[in-house]
């Protein structure tokens, strides 16, 4: 695998070992899973307004070339592929792919997994009218490169979509204390602190990267009913982010 400047090794190890659990909700990513219902409503409100959809269309993003950066089993890629996109779905930890080319395979999805990095797929030249990083940057040696590379992906008038924790001292102790530590939801270790990112300097960086940072929303977890919420003021744990690449024509 080339272009590997912003993986970080340790982090890449974690997810391997935990890579046949991928399409088990009640298995290690159970989180993910349950986070996902509240992912997709933004990304797809997102999607629908910046590329003018229409969601009730049968396959409203048909035409679209979207990349699922960091795309593990295929939570995120199999809804992309339902919805009419042409998916890539790319990441740095080669066990996971399989788990989802299997499942797509047996879901009757065309989606083309790719053991691979965005720089790599920079380099290369892909361009994409989405690209989806989705709880990852707290996972890179170096965020702002990540960045960079992700931006590059994205062709003008496209889509960066991301999501990440915030460094707070609330994230903490929900994050990392209680569904690491007391609760047992996520295996210890699973998140560092010191590597979440505040939603300011997440939208400096994509300024950095020539995007410009269109929305933010918070995602709320609400652990009596154990569902998340959109939150327009909340961002002081979970939280999502786009910002744009201005089309040629402006």
């Amino acid at each position: 695998m080339t272009g590997a400047a912003t993986v970080d090794a340790g982090e890449v190890a974690k997810f391997d070992a935990m890579a046949e659990e991928w399409w088990d909700p009640q298995g290690k990513f159970r989180p993910l899973h349950e986070m996902t219902p509240c992912r997709l409503d933004y990304i797809t409100a997102q999607i629908a307004l910046e590329h003018d959809r229409d969601l009730r269309a049968p396959s409203p993003f048909a035409g679209l070339r979207l990349l699922d950066i960091g795309c593990g089993g295929g939570l995120l890629s199999e809804p992309m592929a339902r919805l009419g996109a042409s998916v890539v779905g790319a990441d740095a930890a080669d066990t996971a792919l399989p788990v989802a080319r299997r499942h797509a395979e047996t879901s009757a999805l065309q989606i083309d997994y790719r053991h691979t990095t965005a720089e790599a797929l920079a380099a290369e030249g892909e361009r994409f009218d989405v690209v989806l990083a989705m709880e990852l940057i707290e996972h890179v040696a170096e965020p702002q490169c990540f960045v960079d590379a992700c931006a590059a992906l994205v062709a003008p008038g496209g889509l960066l979509i991301g999501s990440t924790l915030n460094k707070t001292a609330k994230s903490y102790a929900l994050a990392i204390v209680g569904a690491e530590r007391i609760l047992r939801w996520l295996p210890p270790g699973t998140h560092d602190w010191r590597k979440f990112q505040p939603p300011e300097s997440v939208s400096d960086m994509l300024r950095a990267a020539g995007l410009d940072p269109v929305d933010r929303k918070g995602m709320v977890f609400d652990p009596l009913k154990r569902s998340w919420s959109l939150s327009p003021r909340d961002l002081s744990v979970n939280y999502a982010i786009t910002a744009s690449r201005p089309s040629a024509a402006r």
